[in-house]
């Protein structure tokens, strides 16, 4: 594996970083501290995928069941350093969108340093647009 002088050596490891950070802040959000997962707990990209997948699932579902007033709760949790925190659950979700956007980009420039193809637009405007094309 090819050190990519990033954040994270490799490709695998950045996706395994994002999907890591999404599991210690769902923990958080049940009342829960666990350590950010090794991306050795992810040697191929399948595992990466079905893992991924597992846990979006249960992610919208926690989302979908919170009322509209849950929005703005706190949350307890700990930090890594056993530092307590509280933060409302609409901070924690734009924290963990706005932290998957950064690393994803970094792959994306590792992607176009490997000869891949640009992936398709991924700016949120251009989400919104095809959004509202597709239901006209």
């Amino acid at each position: 594996m090819a050190d990519r002088g990033n954040s994270f050596k490799s490709i695998r490891d950045t996706v395994a970083h994002i999907l890591g950070a999404e599991i210690v802040w769902y923990s958080r959000w049940h009342g829960q501290s666990v350590k950010l997962p090794s991306a050795d707990q992810y040697p191929t990209v399948e595992s990466l995928r079905t893992a991924w997948m597992a846990h979006e699932q249960k992610v919208r579902s926690f989302v979908d069941a919170l009322g509209a007033d849950e929005v703005n709760r706190m949350f307890e949790y700990t930090l890594f350093n056993g530092t307590p925190g509280a933060t409302p659950f609409a901070h924690m979700l734009q924290h963990v969108v706005n932290h998957a956007t950064y690393h994803r980009g970094q792959v994306t420039t590792m992607l176009r340093q490997m000869g891949a193809a640009p992936p398709k637009s991924m700016d949120l405007i251009a989400f919104y647009r095809e959004r509202r094309e597709v239901k006209t």
